[in-house]
């Protein structure tokens, strides 16, 4: 099993919108029992609630199931357990690093530097911008599950 683990601030906006379109390109590819997604985030304010209103409502106008996701925060263990750590701009990744205890590990990537875009995604948090965030965490995806299948052979 490949596991994936995408990371923002709070998970409530950009992780879980990232999960939620994995999770469908994967079951839309056959390959969901061969990839688990999950999303978390560094802070701990959001821990057992439900993605942000605007997160739901793109992910549901856009026809992708928000089943499931629930806010927790990042734990040391996860670097053990995942495959692909994916933080969403550069204070996640730097975030992560520092709570993983891990400087500089390849399994943790920032997520749009798997695209032509090559920056931060945007946190709608604060822009109030679900549609940017939306189409950014969507190409990104695509681009992760390329690498995957590519590295996995799959």
């Amino acid at each position: 099993m490949i596991r994936v683990l995408f990371v923002c601030l709070g998970n409530i906006c950009r992780s879980p919108m990232a999960e939620a379109i994995l999770r469908e390109r994967l079951n839309e590819e056959g390959l969901s029992q061969k990839v688990k997604v999950d999303s978390a985030g560094t802070g701990n304010w959001h821990v057992g609630r439900n993605p942000h209103p605007g997160t739901l409502e793109i992910l549901e106008d856009r026809g992708v199931s928000a089943k499931g996701l629930k806010g927790r925060q990042l734990h040391r263990d996860d670097f053990e357990e995942f495959d692909y750590i994916i933080g969403m701009d550069q204070a996640n990744i730097r975030d992560i690093r520092s709570m993983l205890g891990q400087p500089d590990h390849s399994k943790i990537l920032r997520f749009l530097d798997l695209t032509e875009h090559a920056k931060d995604v945007p946190d709608p948090y604060y822009t109030g911008d679900f549609q940017e965030t939306y189409a950014l965490v969507d190409e990104g995806c695509k681009a992760l599950l390329k690498k995957i299948k590519k590295e996995n052979s799959l």
